[in-house]
């Protein structure tokens, strides 16, 4: 699969772009040496925009999780560099790195990490407490409202769904108020409503409550709920969409396996960064409402 050529036709003054919340420029990953090297990101360029919902999408070995590894500071690029809200963090030591991710990013993976012993309100404050930050009540509450938890913070996750406990995941990664918050394959272990709960709230955290979030999926009920969809293919950028249905998703997949061709279909775009906003910026108008993606897939 080839990348597309870049768009030329791109407007000059676009005020309306949301400021980059993460970028990576000339991205590339190489794991091993000599004939026994796998190339798993070549010469990525991509920006994710404040206040967005962005999937990352691709074939197994595509480089999805890699990108966002590399993204969120937990590996190392060979070559290129990555910014997170505004700093540059491919060169930053150990030490500052882990600051970086303690204070300005977020994480949800497919397992939940849920500490046990703990109940799910110190499982949500668990960052705060490690990082000795005082927790920020009104915060707290708005972030445990809007994840629906509220008669829940008592119960220790033994007593929880497994979808609760993936929302009192959710819940942790945004309790410190980051700039950013990766989501690997959230809704992996989810049957088909807790995921719809997890995902209807991850769109929520952007909608309402102005967060960042990337999520890596290979779902395409899952990527339906972001405002953006990239797809991957052989590390490099194939093609993107924008305020995406599932059926847009699966044509795109389709049309992709089909041709051996970059992803694309009624709303789809080349896969270029979006210019990062100088100064105060404006958001777009509103995305469609979280609803229209509630149907479920049959993945037969």
């Amino acid at each position: 699969m080839t990348s597309p050529a870049p768009r030329t036709d791109a407007p000059t003054d676009t005020p309306d772009v949301p400021e980059a919340r993460a970028s990576a420029r000339g991205l590339v990953k190489v794991y091993g040496s000599g004939t026994t090297a796998v190339r798993a990101l070549d010469g990525v360029d991509v920006d994710f925009a404040r206040g967005r919902l962005t999937a990352i999408m691709g074939p197994s070995g595509s480089g999805k999780s890699t990108l966002m590894h590399c993204l969120a500071g937990l590996d190392s690029p060979t070559s290129g560099s990555v910014v997170i809200d505004g700093q540059e963090i491919s060169r930053l030591s150990q030490r500052r790195l882990t600051a970086l991710r303690r204070t300005r990013v977020g994480f949800v993976f497919q397992a939940y990490n849920l500490v046990p012993t703990l109940t799910a309100a110190e499982n949500i404050t668990l960052p705060l407490d490690i990082a000795r930050a005082p927790v920020d009540r009104a915060w707290f509450d708005e972030v445990v409202d809007s994840v629906g938890l509220r008669d829940r913070l008592h119960h220790r996750p033994s007593e929880l769904s497994g979808g609760q406990q993936q929302r009192v995941a959710c819940a942790r990664a945004l309790v410190s108020r980051p700039s950013i918050v990766f989501a690997d394959e959230p809704t992996g272990n989810l049957d088909s409503r807790s995921a719809g709960e997890v995902l209807a709230f991850l769109r929520r955290s952007v909608d309402e409550l102005d967060q960042t979030v990337v999520m890596v999926t290979h779902d395409p009920r899952a990527a339906s709920y972001a405002h953006r969809v990239v797809f991957l293919a052989d590390g490099r950028l194939a093609g993107e969409l924008h305020d995406p249905t599932q059926q847009d998703i699966l044509d795109a997949l389709a049309l992709a396996a089909d041709d051996d061709g970059p992803p694309s279909g009624p709303a789809a775009a080349p896969a270029t960064p979006a210019r990062p906003a100088a100064g105060p910026t404006t958001s777009a108008g509103p995305a469609a409402p979280v609803g229209r993606h509630a149907a479920p897939v049959d993945p037969a």
